[in-house]
């Protein structure tokens, strides 16, 4: 893990493996002797069921909420995954693969992981699939890479999505506040931006009085106001409402004050702003709020967080009670319930052994890979169940989630060693090497094909190939191209969940 930690980080061209890199030296250190890999078997599942239960929770809220937003282009993508199977299936016959081998590339074209584990389990353990795995896996970063560059750059390409469906929001480089005078009547929610999240309200100055807005606030013409948004959006909604304000309201704070505070109540997650009715109980209002790197404006709608930093803007006296009610605590944010964790992972690696049979003898079950998967989904969509709160905190989280990766990937690569050495190297290796290529290159192009059929963005299409085969890396490629935006990162979000089921579905009949 140490030395694939350092391998991760090299980077050839624009490409970095990360937390591959334990699954190549493992395979260095495992064709050394096949006996270094005995017994790590036990550390495969526990890798993989801590990192696929990680992916459920953070993904569960997301997943079920953006079926009903996204769910054309998720549909698309399953049936892209289908005709995926099929055609690597259909190349790796031509090309002379056997069936665990063919598996081996189909996951590794698609760098997951998790697919790859079910591909083991549905061969009797076999180490075949983990060596196609690890020689189709540079493949499934480069080429998405690539096209991720040509959708990017090619304005004949950029044609193509009219965005009919999914407008985005503006760009800026960061929020701003903007000191407003009001100068005609009109009601807070009809200013251009409140609605759709991506303008709100803080200070009110009215016959010098200040007092803080509410979303049933009518402003009238002498009243100031403070706006928060992206500038693009502030300078459509001071168009309506005014003109610039000769001074800025949030110099004083004499009797309303701001402060940025941490959520870590536990109560509090998942719940949207308007229910935790902070603007009834204590007459404050949230303006914005920073999510790990991002960012936000707030509005009513807004889903809250463990670990989200909320800007605050309430009268003096209160500012210490709504404290408290937030949390603001860094040390539970930054605690694990493992009568949580122990009981979500228990109860996914026990779905997992479950057999549905499908005649003939043969049965079907979720396995090591699925189980945890699901069950995360589940529960991270549920949040809370009495008194015991599933989900983790961000950083905790992506904390244990790449612990697991990297134990998984490591204990991988010890146990295939000995196969990858005497396979990688050869004719073998040189076909698994094309039919990767082959199948990427022809069939890949088909999720932003579909995004721009289906109406969605460019900025989307890219989160979805990103997310089609499941590699962080090309959707961080993808965002700085779509200079972060935020339809890159939702696209992503919507596919990866629903891939890895799709896919630790296909590869279990590619085997059998």
């Amino acid at each position: 893990m140490a030395l694939g930690t350092l391998l991760g980080r090299v980077r050839f061209g624009p490409v970095q493996f990360g937390a591959a890199g334990a699954l190549f030296v493992g395979l260095a250190v495992g064709a050394l002797d096949p006996r270094l890999g005995e017994g790590f078997g036990t550390y495969q599942t526990f890798g993989l069921a801590l990192f696929v239960y990680m992916i459920g929770l953070s993904a569960g809220n997301g997943f079920f909420r953006d079926m009903r937003k996204q769910y054309r282009l998720m549909l698309a993508v399953v049936g892209i995954y289908a005709i995926y199977a099929l055609g690597v299936s259909a190349l790796g016959s031509f090309a002379g693969l056997g069936k665990e081998l063919t598996a081996g590339t189909f996951t590794g074209t698609l760098t997951s992981t998790p697919a790859l584990a079910a591909a083991s389990r549905a061969s009797g353990n076999s180490t075949i699939p983990a060596v196609g795995y690890a020689i189709a896996y540079p493949f499934g970063v480069i080429i998405p890479m690539v096209l991720v560059s040509l959708m990017m750059a090619s304005p004949r390409i950029r044609s193509k999505f009219s965005a009919r469906r999914d407008p985005g929001r503006p760009r800026g480089a960061q929020i701003r506040d903007m000191s407003v005078r009001v100068t005609s009547t009109i009601a807070l929610m009809d200013v251009p931006g409140v609605r759709e999240g991506t303008v709100s309200a803080s200070y009110l100055l009215r016959r010098g009085m200040m007092t803080i807005v509410r979303t049933d606030t009518v402003l009238h013409e002498g009243d100031e106001i403070v706006l928060v948004g992206f500038p693009e959006s502030l300078e459509r909604a001071l168009e309506v409402i005014g003109e610039r304000a000769e001074h800025r309201l949030l110099d004083d704070r004499s009797a309303v004050d701001y402060r940025r505070i941490l959520v870590s109540n536990p109560r509090l997650e998942g719940r949207l702003l308007r229910e935790t009715r902070i603007a009834s109980r204590y007459g404050a209002i949230v303006t914005r709020l920073r999510r790990g790197d991002e960012d936000m404006v707030a509005s009513p709608w807004t889903r809250l967080e463990l670990g989200d930093r909320v800007r605050v803007v309430a009268p003096r006296e209160e500012i210490s009670r709504i404290t408290e009610y937030l949390g603001d605590s860094e040390k539970r944010i930054n605690s694990v319930d493992f009568l949580a964790l122990g009981l979500g992972i228990s109860l996914g690696l026990l779905l997992g052994l479950v057999g549905i049979p499908l005649g003939g003898g043969a049965t079907f079950a979720l396995g090591s890979a699925a189980g945890p998967l699901v069950v995360g989904l589940i529960l991270g969509r549920w949040e809370h169940t009495g008194p015991i709160l599933w989900t983790l905190p961000r950083p905790v989280n992506l904390t244990i989630r790449q612990l697991g990766l990297s134990v998984f990937l490591a204990a991988v690569g010890v146990i295939s060693g000995p196969s990858f050495a005497e396979n990688a190297f050869t004719m073998t290796g040189l076909k698994v090497a094309l039919v990767a290529a082959a199948s990427l290159m022809l069939m890949l192009p088909l999720v932003p094909i579909a995004g721009a059929l289906l109406g969605v963005s460019l900025e989307r299409a890219a989160g979805a190939v990103a997310a089609f085969v499941g590699q962080s890396v090309v959707l961080e490629h993808a965002l700085n191209l779509a200079h972060d935006d935020e339809r890159t990162a939702s696209g992503y979000a919507a596919v990866y969940a629903l891939g890895i089921v799709v896919q630790l579905l296909l590869v279990q009949f590619m085997v059998t």
